[in-house]
């Protein structure tokens, strides 16, 4: 595929066309049809997919005809017809661990898990399509900032199997974290979380709600660096909520070093999150560059069969760098 693209660029609600050097997973492609033809079947025939999927694309606004949006399946095409879709360009990310039906990733910090928008340049899901086809998925999720290991399922079948697994939390999940301050002891984190509170400025955050969600976390500490006055602890969800690790350390006091969103002021959140935040000036308000947040360990039965894997990340050896540097 040639690198100079055509692209959509979603900026303040407002459609603009740019070239770019860099291929974004959405692409939007123009075409003139001469015949009349059914939307749906248009796009079946054009991307050879299903019915139901092109009703899905139509729904989300990816069809224009005459420079505006199509919104019924059984329209006739004809004349000036575009299409944005999705097309994966591989990063060449590779799994660490691979089976017949499923794979485990070792996601990077800074990596999206699926795209949040048409202008999204690059996303773990654009390497698992392209290595295991459509149908591929990823199973959970891990934050954006969160590095570390990333379930997906290579088919429908699959999918169903293993997503049900973590809906019966039949998954293991061992998270490793540098936080601020000591823990000596071992603790149970068990506070109800609530999103997207009427008063938040921040639509994102979650916060403790006696109305909320229950959320547990099982807290065990492994290393204390005492030059930086910060602890390497292992982080066990109980249970799988929104940045849960994320707001039940901020709320025992002892947030995760690194976090741009949970322990810093509105506007300092919201100036992270329009990207105006300096590499510097997010290192002096955080205590490093990136969460320091990593997804370690997922052990689970499938088919029969145990599996427990680790990440090949040195997670240690990552935190001494922030010591060296504090």
């Amino acid at each position: 595929m040639n690198p100079y693209v055509t692209i959509v660029v979603i900026i303040l609600s407002k459609i603009v066309l740019k070239k770019v050097e860099i291929a974004l997973a959405y692409i939007r492609k123009k075409y003139t049809i001469k015949n009349d033809i059914k939307a749906y079947k248009f796009l079946i025939d054009e991307f050879n997919i299903s019915m139901g999927e092109a009703q899905k694309w139509i729904d989300k606004k990816r069809v224009y005809l005459g420079g505006e949006i199509l919104n019924a399946k059984n329209f006739v095409l004809k004349g000036k017809v575009e299409v944005i879709f999705f097309d994966p360009q591989s990063s060449g990310l590779k799994p660490i661990f691979e089976t017949e039906d499923f794979a485990v990733f070792d996601k990077p910090s800074g990596v999206l898990v699926h795209p949040n928008k048409l202008s999204c340049e690059h996303s773990l899901n654009d390497d698992i399509k392209s290595l295991f086809g459509k149908d591929a998925n990823v199973v959970h999720r891990i934050d954006k900032e969160t590095s570390g290991l990333v379930l997906v399922s290579k088919y429908k079948k699959s999918e169903v199997k293993l997503k049900k697994l973590f809906e019966d939390r039949r998954v293991r999940k061992e998270y490793l974290a540098l936080i601020d301050g000591s823990i000596n002891k071992d603790l149970t984190i068990n506070a109800k979380l609530k999103a997207n509170l009427s008063d938040s400025l921040i639509r994102i955050k979650s916060h403790i709600n006696a109305d909320g969600q229950e959320a547990i976390t099982a807290i065990e500490p492994l290393i204390y660096l005492a030059d930086i006055d910060k602890t390497i602890i292992k982080a066990i969800p109980k249970t799988g909520r929104t940045h849960q690790i994320r707001v039940h350390m901020f709320h025992v006091k002892h947030k995760i070093v690194g976090d741009p969103i949970y322990g810093l002021n509105e506007f300092d959140v919201d100036k992270f999150l329009c990207g105006m935040m300096s590499v510097k000036e997010r290192l002096e308000l955080t205590g490093a560059n990136r969460l320091m947040l990593h997804a370690d360990f997922l052990s689970f039965q499938y088919d029969g069969k145990e599996y427990n894997i680790k990440s090949k990340m040195n997670f240690e050896e990552l935190c001494s760098e922030y010591s060296s540097c504090g």
